[in-house]
């Protein structure tokens, strides 16, 4: 992976409000791959059921899916993205989001995305699908 596109993805995170807003971290970053992490907390992201939000859980999914589409330097952007939420993370722990492309074409791009805890534990899978504009990433 071209190194001047890493440094980009990885000040773009740092500085993205919504990320900043979650304390999201991006930690790994490969041609097609990101991991991004966050500590689950309830004071902020519980639902009505006093259990973590959708919403939150998305959003670490939304930010791997998202780095890990532009790793070539070129702008993609969401078409699909479809999550199974499988359990709910305990407060205080550390979530982790691991985006890895599966597929690609000129047009398109296909992302397997897991949400684990730090023991491991599955909390959601995603299946996501990228449209690639080709136009190369305006914050490089």
């Amino acid at each position: 992976m071209d190194q001047a596109v890493r440094d980009a993805i990885y000040g773009a995170v740092e500085k993205e409000p919504f990320a900043r807003a979650l304390n999201m971290e991006l930690v790994e970053l490969e041609l097609g791959y990101s991991a991004v992490e966050m500590t689950y907390d309830p004071s902020t992201m519980n639902n009505i059921y006093d259990r973590a939000h959708g919403g939150a859980v998305f959003g670490l999914i939304d930010e791997a899916f998202e780095a890990a589409g532009q790793t070539e330097g070129t702008v993609a952007v969401a078409l699909n993205v479809s999550v199974t939420y499988v359990s709910s993370p305990k407060p205080g722990k550390r979530l982790r989001a691991e985006a890895r492309q599966v597929s690609r074409t000129k047009k398109t791009a296909g992302f397997d995305i897991r949400v684990t805890d730090k023991d491991g534990h599955l909390i959601a899978t995603c299946q996501a699908l990228a449209y690639r504009t080709g136009k190369p990433i305006p914050f490089l």
